[in-house]
């Protein structure tokens, strides 16, 4: 096949997003495992939000002109808020992953937690605080009704960017006073005591309406009780098993609840969601509706569990995205 009969993939990567670095990351990792069919478009945003081609600066319709499909390769802000999903469906670019709004609804943990909740969903306890509602001092009547310790995290900002767990006073307005350099709304919730699991899921794989992975447990370092930022990319000392060490049925209930996420939000392409299995029952955390791409990555490891690829995973995505499915 020459150059001229090859699918023009173009890969959204970078963005002014705090997961900036991840996104190069992922966006690196979808060229170079993009099967032979396809030829690859590096489409680079900078941090300000300025799209190049080539290493020149372009606008985004220019970009666009140049490709047959989009694999957006980009996370968190702008990337997964619905804020890029606009800007493709208003050129009419077929893109992998989930349209504006069903993205929109995605990023924001409270809103995701609203209507999965709706589906008979175990969400811990969780309460918003707003920047400029914020007082220091009324922190603890504010929570006196919460079980500590807390979680505190960003509810607009993914690859758990600002998560904390707090049990003192101190420790609770210490992190939202970090959450608020962010972003201006924080959510407290309960922590609950389990195993940490995810599991992803793709659309239409295997001749599965919504196909679910195999569920991941994740065993963070002893001297850390939570999955956040650098648990995820910096500290080696992390574990994933998979398939997790769960029962029959924890296994059965998670991939169930996986597969309801991705419905419930209308989410296209492929998701993968976060929950603690715990002696309370499984509890739904939050969902990543463009998961990371790394060879490193939870989604990768899932696709080796079932003897799969990411060339092969990529390719079935794109096929979706230029199909419109």
């Amino acid at each position: 096949m020459t150059i001229a009969q090859k699918i023009r993939v173009g890969v959204l990567r970078g963005g002014p997003s705090s997961e900036y670095e991840i996104s190069l990351n992922t966006g690196s990792s979808v060229l170079n495992n993009l099967p032979e069919k396809y030829a690859p478009v590096d489409i680079f945003i900078t941090k300000y939000g300025v799209w190049h081609v080539g290493g020149v600066a372009v606008e985004p319709e220019q970009a666009l002109r140049r490709v047959d499909v989009v694999y957006n390769a980009l996370h968190g802000e702008y990337g997964e808020d619905g804020k890029v999903q606009h800007t493709l469906e208003q050129f009419g670019i077929p893109f992998t992953g989930s349209p504006k709004f069903p993205s929109s609804v995605a990023m924001n943990k409270l809103t995701t937690k609203k209507f999965v909740e709706q589906q008979g969903v175990k969400i811990p306890l969780h309460i918003i605080i707003k920047r400029d509602e914020y007082n220091e001092g009324d922190i603890d009547e504010l929570l006196k009704t919460m079980p500590r310790p807390l979680v505190i995290k960003p509810v607009s900002l993914g690859s758990s960017i600002g998560v904390t767990i707090a049990d003192t006073t101190e420790e609770i307005n210490s992190g939202l006073r970090n959450i608020f350099e962010m972003c201006e709304k924080a959510m407290v919730e309960e922590y609950i005591e389990g195993k940490e699991a995810t599991c992803a899921v793709t659309d239409k794989f295997r001749d599965v309406p919504v196909y679910a992975f195999l569920p991941i447990e994740i065993i963070p370092a002893v001297d850390k009780k939570l999955f956040d930022y650098n648990a995820k990319y910096v500290d080696e000392k992390t574990r994933y098993i998979c398939p997790g060490n769960f029962t029959r049925e924890e296994k059965d209930e998670l991939q169930r609840l996986a597969v309801l996420v991705h419905s419930t939000l209308s989410l296209r392409h492929y998701s993968r969601s976060d929950f603690i299995v715990s002696p309370r029952g499984i509890y739904f955390l939050e969902v990543n509706s463009l998961p990371c791409l790394t060879r490193q990555s939870l989604m990768s490891k899932s696709l080796d569990s079932i003897g799969s690829s990411l060339p092969h995973f990529l390719d079935h995505i794109i096929t979706l995205a230029i199909d419109r499915k």
